[in-house]
């Protein structure tokens, strides 16, 4: 099963702005943790942005999670796109040949 990056920009003084939303946020990040579709997710330092890891079938879901975050519908995430990555070592590598 492929692993895909959501990566989020944000607003200037995100993480004082975050916080009508956060709990709900945090909510969305718990239900995507418990149905094991999320592998990590946090904030980059200093914080201009987010990462947020998954593991599923196709970006759909990823996506989905992205259209239903607070901090996207309500302004935070200035810019958010899904990328696959295809990784190489760890749990979960490709093989390679």
């Amino acid at each position: 099963m492929p692993y895909y990056v959501l990566v989020y920009d944000v607003v200037e003084n995100f993480v004082e702005r975050r916080q009508p939303y956060r709990q709900a946020h945090l909510a969305l990040v718990d239900a995507a943790y418990r149905d094991q579709s999320l592998v990590l997710a946090g904030a980059l330092k200093p914080v201009d942005g987010a990462l947020l890891l998954f593991r599923t079938d196709s970006p759909a879901p990823v996506e989905a999670f992205a259209a239903q975050d607070p901090y996207v519908t309500n302004g935070l995430v200035t810019r958010w796109r899904v990328r696959e990555w295809s990784v190489v070592a760890g749990e979960g590598a490709l093989l390679r040949p």
